[in-house]
């Protein structure tokens, strides 16, 4: 039996304070600047601070009106049910334990597996929306993932038989269609952005409870959960719980602004956080999805890191933005432009990039075949490039390396050269009994590393580095910026100098 919480009447005293409050503001004439008359007993005094209440704030009705018949609950059947979870195990394993903890899928599965037999089946459920009349539906990647079956129940409580067209789990989309025909209620994408403060509407299936309808206002745009290379959330305050995964949000105008996807909740309820997938992301793969069942994207064919303050000063730049090449992977379009390691992407196609995640989902909203220009950093100086984007390959678009690099000045390490050391090839510096007190170590670097550039020079000897370290102090930088080999490949670390005293 559901356990349901109902509020109780405001105490009287409560009530008696609103009321004189009213009274207060009529008497004065700050209400309508109009002189005002009434019996002076506190039951008119509460119809008036009512009327005002109902004059203050919109009502979503006529909205709700239109575009709930569109809205659809979603029931699949799945295959594997023990993979599926309600949290993020199995699903966002490679999310940092912080994020794991808090941050949890609301597909909500409903029912048991079965007893008996080779291939368990359950049941889940979440939300989506009609886009056409013909029947296409919207709904996310995660709703429908190893489905055996699909159904929607519309508004008006018929269910329709759907097939799943395509999904795209990098941004947690799937589009299905009806297999009955006829000629649906649906909604369309929005075409302007919304703004942090516009008001918002969310209906969809929480906890089975079809057709509910929420309201609250955009709190923030361009949040990086950590769910995927494209991320770009919007996030609400309307509440959507376990079960709104897949169903639409909406402006006044009763157009699509995004669609629910993830909660942040430590609990798994609704505590007025939510993230929606922007309109213009789903508008863009949506179309790709029924046009081939697939999202081909752009490729660049660069390995990328952040560019924080320690690399920045390493790299003598004015402000930590851009995104950090480490590596032009040959035969690439990135390699044939000329791109190469310690270059800094700072625009594509005139627009500026902040980040490397950013360069990511600049380069994924491309296509293969699409032209592009590229404004970049190398030794200071400002360089730009045109080339032709790449088919995407091993799910790489322009790569970004988690890496942190603040931390202490010191290296504290021995070092050698790489070809006296059995392993560890014939370019750089092999790194050596580190220090768990020293920069090296809070940098992550372990014993087997190898520092291949420093200051943008190649190394191959001990004193080489030693030297290179000193002449950057000498020139005034606030850092000095090594290109380091580690078992996940090479990236840059910066290690700040102390500052004066």
């Amino acid at each position: 039996m559901p356990n349901f919480s109902f509020n109780h009447p405001r105490p009287l005293r409560n009530r008696i304070l609103a009321s004189a409050a009213a009274a207060a503001l009529i008497a004065s004439g700050a209400i309508g600047g109009a002189v005002m008359s009434y019996s002076g007993s506190a039951s008119a005094a509460a119809v008036m601070t009512s009327d005002l209440q109902t004059q203050a704030m919109p009502s979503f009705a006529t909205v709700v009106e239109r575009v709930k018949p569109a809205v659809v609950s979603v029931k699949v059947k799945i295959e594997n049910a023990a993979a599926r979870s309600d949290d993020l195990s199995g699903q966002m394993d490679n999310l940092p334990p912080q994020i794991q903890q808090f941050f949890k899928r609301f597909g909500g599965q409903n029912g048991a597996t079965a007893p008996h037999g080779p291939a368990p089946l359950t049941m889940a459920q979440g939300s989506g929306f009609f886009i056409s009349a013909d029947g296409y539906v919207v709904t996310n990647n995660h709703v429908v993932e190893n489905a055996k079956t699909v159904t929607v129940t519309m508004d008006d409580g018929k269910t329709l038989d759907a097939k799943v067209i395509g999904t795209d789990p990098k941004t947690d989309l799937a589009l299905l269609k009806v297999s009955e025909k006829g000629d649906y209620p649906f909604v369309s994408f929005a075409k302007e952005s919304p703004k942090v403060g516009d008001w918002v509407v969310a209906i969809g299936n929480p906890y089975g409870l079809g057709g509910t309808v929420t309201a609250g206002i955009i709190s923030a745009e361009g949040r990086d959960i950590g769910a995927g290379p494209y991320d770009s959330f919007l996030q609400i305050d309307a509440p959507i719980n376990k079960g709104n995964s897949g169903g639409p949000t909406f402006n006044l105008r009763g157009e699509v602004v995004g669609v629910n996807t993830a909660i942040f909740s430590p609990s798994g309820g609704s505590v007025g956080i939510g993230f929606d997938i922007p309109a213009n992301i789903v508008d863009n793969v949506v179309d790709s999805l029924e046009h081939g069942g697939t999202v081909s994207r752009g490729y660049l064919g660069v390995m990328i890191q952040p560019v924080n303050q320690d690399i920045a000063d390493g790299l003598g730049l004015k402000a930590a933005a851009g995104a950090l090449v480490d590596q032009a992977e040959p035969g690439t379009p990135a390699a044939e432009a000329g791109l190469k390691s310690g270059d800094v992407i700072t625009k594509l196609n005139g627009e500026t990039i902040k980040d490397a995640a950013d360069l990511t989902r600049h380069v994924g909203a491309l296509k293969p075949g699409d032209k592009v220009e590229l404004s970049f950093l190398r030794d200071g100086a400002e360089k730009s490039a045109n080339l032709t984007l790449g088919s995407q390959k091993a799910e790489k678009t322009a790569m970004a390396s988690a890496t942190q690099n603040d931390g202490a000045p010191m290296l504290g390490v021995q070092l050698a050269p790489a070809k006296q050391v059995a392993g560890a090839g014939d370019l750089g510096v092999v790194i050596m009994n580190v220090d768990p007190n020293g920069a090296a170590a809070s940098k992550g670097l372990s014993d087997g590393d190898v520092i291949l550039e420093v200051s943008g020079k190649t190394v191959s000897q001990p004193d080489e580095v030693k030297a290179d370290i000193a002449a950057a102090k000498q020139d005034g930088k606030k850092a000095v910026l090594m290109r380091i080999k580690t078992a996940d490949g090479a990236r840059f670390i910066a290690f700040a100098f102390p500052k004066a005293s």
